[in-house]
């Protein structure tokens, strides 16, 4: 017995080791859940049925070929191989290859593109273009080494022969067919001399049209200026491009149908349509001289009608030159009439009374100012009487005096206010005297 103690490294390594020998490649399918794409670019999900789950990894190389895009609840079936992640402990599996189970991963792939273009609003009805009616010049944007060329040139040949076609060859199949296709409508709107173009390619599997139902195929139809009709595959078959062209045609040679009309229909059309102008012409000439004949018929001699006028445009003149005279005397009396109110009324003579009545104004005004000016004096005269009598000058006048503190200047009115041998002022009427109290 093998009592060998194990350390957790060595013991997860020789389970990883048997793990991965006895379990190299294996197919597994279940449901996807909690999906996650961090920036590292790998997808990393876990795969669960009733009972159990496994974790799951999809390498960014490997993601890149995955032709849809992986959702949560989604059933699949991968092709993987298994591993042990040691940090953890736990197994997983590493998927090389992965697919919807129960439907192809390019019909799935197809089904979540036209979802996701349906609701950018790209397949809408606003966005396609007015096919023209008769174009010059036809681009064919196809495969130079296949059938549908011929067939598309057969028709238009047979409907409307020498019209310009330009063929712009592109591989409709294979690696590098989608870029082909790219550049080729990219080419048509670069000249832009193309009045409509034709994008064709014969029947085949959902693998072989895979180009057609690309993202970047449909938004360059999208984008280009140029109407373009799609004829992809048989009437059956249903293309991303036929979503966004701007006409679909059932086969090549219905696209070819619709893009040019028969020549012989329209020569019969404008035979028809040059005959019925004729016809109407001469009925509408017929018509119209029948009815200037009616016309002329009614039509008086003009010379009378002129000598008509000419006596009315000299009775009217007369009548005017007398009802202009009349008028003007009207207007002569009127402006004599206003003349002579206006002399009556003039400013001058009520100027000279005014001015009389203004001199007597202004001498009862100097009366009155001179007899204010003489109260005012009297009343001044009065007051100052007063004001001198009562002023405090007159007082020291009559022999009085004021004595006032040094240097608080406070006057003096008891005895008992100052000390013996303090300076005092006395204030005469004429200077003052400094003096010292020698006794109270």
């Amino acid at each position: 017995m093998d009592n060998k103690i194990y350390s957790i490294t060595e013991l997860t390594n020789e389970i990883k080791k048997i793990l991965e020998d006895h379990y190299p490649f294996i197919w597994v399918y279940g449901e996807i859940s909690n999906l996650n794409i961090p920036s590292s670019g790998h997808l990393y999900f876990t795969l669960k049925d009733i009972n159990s789950r496994i974790n799951a990894i999809i390498f960014k190389g490997q993601y890149r070929n995955i032709k849809f895009t992986p959702e949560n609840g989604m059933s699949v079936i991968g092709f993987g191989r298994l591993s042990l992640y040691e940090s953890r402990g736990t197994y997983q599996i590493i998927f090389e290859y992965l697919e919807p189970k129960g439907i192809g991963s390019l019909q799935l792939a197809f089904e979540q593109l036209k979802s996701r273009l349906f609701a950018e609003g790209i397949f809408d009805e606003i966005h396609k273009k007015k096919l023209p009616f008769l174009p010059n010049i036809i681009s064919i944007i196809t495969s130079t080494t296949g059938s549908v060329l011929f067939d598309i040139l057969n028709v238009i040949n047979r409907r409307y022969q020498n019209i310009h076609i330009q063929i712009i060859p592109v591989k409709v199949q294979g690696e590098s067919s989608e870029n082909d296709i790219v550049n080729g409508i990219g080419l048509l709107n670069e000249y832009g001399n193309a009045d409509v173009a034709i994008i064709a390619r014969g029947g085949g599997s959902l693998e072989e049209m895979q180009s057609f139902n690309s993202e970047s195929v449909a938004r360059a139809i999208f984008e280009s200026k140029i109407p373009i009709i799609s004829a992809i595959g048989h009437d059956t078959d249903f293309t991303i491009a036929d979503f966004v062209s701007d006409y679909r045609a059932s086969t090549p040679s219905v696209a070819a149908e619709i893009a040019v009309p028969l020549k012989n229909d329209l020569l019969i059309n404008i035979k028809k349509l040059t005959t019925s102008l004729i016809s109407n012409f001469i009925r509408f000439n017929k018509e119209y001289r029948i009815s200037f004949d009616n016309l002329l018929k009614r039509l008086k001699d003009p010379k009378r009608k002129v000598q008509d006028l000419i006596i009315r445009n000299d009775d009217l003149y007369n009548r005017l030159s007398r009802t202009s005279m009349v008028l003007i005397k009207q207007l002569r009396s009127c402006i004599y009439w206003r003349y002579d109110k206006l002399l009556s009324n003039s400013p001058v003579r009520h100027i000279s009374n005014n001015n009389e009545y203004n001199k007597l104004l202004l001498l009862n005004l100097f009366k009155s100012f001179n007899t204010l000016i003489g109260r005012s004096r009297y009343t001044l005269n009065e007051y100052s009487s007063k004001l001198k009598a009562l002023s405090p000058v007159a007082i020291l006048q009559r022999g009085y005096s004021i004595t006032r503190t040094i240097p608080d200047r406070h006057i003096i009115t008891d005895s008992k206010n100052v000390d013996i041998d303090q300076k005092l002022e006395v204030m005469v009427a004429k200077g003052t005297i400094i003096c010292r109290v020698e006794r109270k």
